[in-house]
């Protein structure tokens, strides 16, 4: 009994991991377009998290990747929140499958022809047609599981008896709780854990008042993950999985102070709905379980971003912030997560740059230009991390090149503005105040908005146009020397200012240029 039902809760198991990964596999980089292109507002955040997960079949893939993705910076701290909150309504969608297909009809001999299927794709096939091979597996080995555990929850029901575990008094309800989320704790899933549970309820081990206090323990159970999740991982990702945990603890919490009313509730209900058996009404209590959940804190997500943020400060480089390890072993999101960062470490290095031409605050500009050298070293490292994706390894490859070259033209950015020079004082000087008009037009540009389409195309006219007035200042600046015009001093500092300009607006066109221009950008072979 305990063989058989062991057995069948690890097939179940095993079935939901092969299963998820093989459709996180078969999504690629489309989990990541789906997240962004439907998280707008918070009800349409809501769906995005609530529609992935019933596809993934697991909440804890959607919660973690959207940790990954608000710490790579492609979604705020409220988008997250949201996406979370319908996650823990998607993951209702298991408890309906096992209650409906997985107990009440045996298809069982259908699932082992699917695994069957499943292993020979895999082994004949490459690419997507070996991934849908492994989910049609996993889908099939959930029901052999869910088959071969009510095998066990049978033989168990004659040697047990409901009554010989905690129940009616509250404590008897707090300690099954507390093993509900024992339960999610070992198996590292909610959903088998429901799995489990439904099983046990509809072989008469359990009853429903049993049942639903295991559930509510479960739920909670499913914030251990989320707190695994954020361990070393950036500020903005510790919030996310903060609210995760303050969501879950919340809910269940007043469930649980609510159960001896709800579970009458649910029965009348489900007896209206023509929901006669325990595992319907147990589906039926999880997802209005999440649903109130939803409802309640859906108009508070502006409050609960307030609080998580009160509760964990920001901390350390605010120009790396997105850069961890976490993120680091999602591929495309790693690299996305670094072009943001090098965007923002181009923008910072102009604000400095704009002291360092006006000579204001100079002790400010430096401690601002050595913070941008700190965060490009930095970034390089976390780029040298990258786990890049095997299916997209062309596409992941030339990003990863061109956020290298676009770091290098920020590195060398960084040092010129950190050169003591006479730019300032020399900037009355005509042959400067015309190449200086030229960089500021560049700085401008940028400070506008780094992310316009044209910038790039901006920016190379302005170099350009520079290195031009450039040589053509110093054919002037030359015969104005020649002509006993110019002291050599001061021709030398014009010629060293005129150069600098040169090369800040070189660097500065082609740091954005990288960012900006996608493939193209590797093109042209004029880096020096």
């Amino acid at each position: 009994m305990f063989g058989a039902t062991f057995g069948g809760l690890g097939l179940f198991l095993f079935g939901m991991i092969v299963l998820t990964d093989a459709l996180k596999a078969l999504a690629g980089d489309s989990l990541k377009t789906f997240l962004n292109r439907f998280t707008g507002g918070a009800l349409s955040s809501m769906a995005t998290g609530c529609a992935a997960t019933t596809v993934l079949q697991s909440s804890s893939a959607t919660t973690l990747a959207t940790i990954g993705f608000v710490s790579a910076g492609l979604l705020n701290l409220s988008q997250a929140i949201a996406i979370i909150l319908g996650a823990n309504l998607g993951t209702t969608s298991t408890g309906w499958i096992v209650a409906t297909l997985g107990l009440k009809l045996s298809i069982s001999k259908l699932a082992l022809p699917l695994i069957g299927f499943g292993a020979i794709a895999k082994l004949m096939f490459r690419g997507r047609i070996a991934q849908i091979g492994v989910a049609l597996a996993g889908f099939g080995l959930i029901f052999v599981g869910i088959d071969t555990m009510q095998l066990g929850m049978e033989g168990l029901s004659k040697s047990f008896n409901p009554a010989s575990f905690p129940g009616g008094s509250f404590f008897g309800r707090m300690l099954l709780v507390l093993i509900g989320v024992l339960m999610t704790v070992v198996m590292q899933s909610s959903s088998a854990a429901l799995a489990a549970t439904l099983t046990a309820l509809y072989a008469g081990t359990l009853d429903l008042d049993q049942s639903v206090a295991l559930v509510v323990g479960q739920n909670i159970g499913t914030t251990v993950t989320a707190g695994f999740a954020c361990i070393g991982v950036s500020v903005p990702a510790k919030r996310a999985a903060l609210a995760h945990v303050l969501f879950n603890l919340l809910t269940g919490f007043v469930i649980f102070l609510a159960l001896p009313w709800i579970v009458p509730s649910v029965t009348w209900v489900c007896s209206a709905l023509s929901l006669d058996d325990g595992a319907s009404q147990l589906a039926f209590f999880h997802t209005g379980f999440n649903l109130f959940g939803v409802i309640f804190f859906l108009p508070l997500i502006g409050r609960l971003e307030e609080l998580v943020v009160r509760m964990i400060p920001d901390r350390g480089p605010s120009l790396t912030r997105h850069l961890g390890p976490l993120v680091a072993r999602t591929g495309s999101v790693a690299l996305e997560a670094a072009l943001r960062t090098i965007c923002e470490i181009g923008v910072e290095t102009l604000k400095a740059l704009r002291l360092v031409l006006s000579g204001e605050e100079i002790e400010s500009a430096e401690a601002a230009l050595l913070a941008a050298s700190e965060a490009v070293e930095k970034t390089r490292q976390f780029l040298a991390l990258v786990e890049e994706n095997p299916e997209s390894e062309a596409s992941d490859y030339t990003q990863h090149l061109r956020l290298l070259h676009s770091l290098d033209h920020l590195d060398r950015l960084i040092e010129a503005c950190s050169e003591r020079n006479r730019a300032v004082e020399l900037g009355s000087s005509t042959e400067v105040a015309r190449v200086m008009v030229l960089l500021t037009a560049s700085i401008d540009a940028v400070s506008a908005d780094p992310d316009r389409p044209g910038l790039a195309e901006s920016l190379k006219e302005n170099s350009q146009a520079v290195a031009k007035l450039r040589r053509k200042e110093r054919g002037h600046l030359l015969s104005e020397a020649a002509q006993h015009r110019l002291p050599p001093k001061l021709l030398s500092d014009l010629l060293e200012v005129t150069r600098w300009v040169d090369r800040v607006a070189f660097h500065l066109w082609r740091a954005f240029h990288h960012l900006n221009q996608g493939d193209q950008a590797l093109e042209s072979g004029d880096d020096l």
